[in-house]
């Protein structure tokens, strides 16, 4: 099939023309995101390839309708870039990777821990200046402390299963309970009791209506003093400017975001050059117990195959006419 991939950075053409060699797709690479004026590139593409930070609402998925598109295949996990019920409506199927590297995403997550704790990043720049001196660097033992897991699917539980190699006490919060995460010890309570009882938080969930801004002035009040912020899922999750706040009270004592609620118009992109507009982001960017990595969790070469190779085969199994597992719809999300 004819394929207008969007967001195309030159990993995305590596891994996905390597991947194409089995299926024999005819792949239009553009770096362009997709939005309104950009549209037009979708013309005469039965399907369009796109990424988290391509947003498309009811009017974007009419142009490309109007154009000739039937199908869009999401690089990611997460789907909420896109309006279902308004893809339903104009008879558009929407197909994603619902699973490409837990362990990427996982690791990332823990490794954000560990520089955040023992200031890595910090210290890697003094060393680099010839600053030799310890003050300021004092961390804390993972081992005997408490992890509160938001989210056990099997990114959270593989998060869960590395913390408690350090020797973490675990609490949980999920709908559903993870018999991994079970076996390893771990406790599941209401919401409230693990905001608590952690000394470090990590959140692990997808972005819902009912997860928006599920870290606000509210939770955070719950909250331990200094408590350590983990977020490698979606940015709105928190709300930075609470955040920000608690910052400079002192009650998160260390955060580390990998996601960003407005960082569509900041990651995948290059803006040394610019002076960055984002007054939140830049804020954050000041204090010294922040540390944010541009969307890079993801990011390995194990995961940009995975990905790869599940996109193409649900382009594959949309042109034979087969059932898609991967695919995402309103009523699914209902079930």
């Amino acid at each position: 099939m004819k394929v207008a991939v969007f967001s195309t950075k030159s990993y995305d053409r590596q891994f996905l023309s390597a991947a194409n060699e089995k299926h024999g797709h005819e792949l239009v690479f553009l770096e362009p995101r997709i939005n309104l004026e950009t549209s037009v590139l979708a013309a005469g593409f039965p399907v369009i390839c796109i990424f988290v930070n391509d947003f498309l609402d009811a009017t974007i998925l009419a142009a490309i309708a109007s154009q000739g598109t039937r199908l869009i295949a999401l690089r990611s996990a997460g789907f909420n870039h896109v309006d279902l019920s308004a893809a339903q409506e104009l008879g558009l199927t929407v197909v994603r990777v619902p699973a490409y590297s837990p362990y990427a995403v996982a690791e990332h997550a823990v490794g954000m821990m560990l520089a955040l704790n023992r200031k890595i990043h910090r210290a890697y720049n003094r060393v680099r200046e010839g600053n030799f001196a310890l003050d300021g660097l004092l961390g804390f033992d993972l081992h005997g402390r408490t992890a509160g897991i938001v989210g056990t699917g099997k990114i959270g539980a593989l998060t869960a299963k590395i913390l408690s190699g350090f020797g973490m006490k675990l609490l949980g919060y999920d709908v559903f309970q993870s018999p991994e995460c079970l076996n390893l010890g771990m406790e599941y309570v209401s919401l409230s009791e693990l905001f608590a009882r952690s000394d470090i938080i990590s959140l692990h969930c997808p972005l819902t209506h009912e997860t928006y801004h599920l870290i606000d002035d509210e939770a955070l009040a719950q909250m331990k003093d200094g408590v350590m912020v983990i977020n490698t899922s979606r940015g709105a999750l928190i709300d930075a400017e609470a955040a920000t706040k608690a910052l400079k009270s002192g009650k998160i004592g260390y955060l580390g975001l990998d996601v960003y609620e407005q960082e569509s118009d900041l990651f995948f992109e290059n803006l040394s050059e610019y002076v960055i507009q984002d007054d939140v982001f830049q804020r954050l960017l000041t204090f010294p117990n922040v540390l944010i990595t541009g969307h890079q969790a993801f990011f390995t070469e194990e995961a940009l195959r995975n990905i790869a190779e599940t996109t193409l085969a649900n382009i594959t199994d949309f042109e034979q006419d087969r059932p898609c597992a991967n695919e995402v719809s309103v009523e699914r999300l209902r079930k």
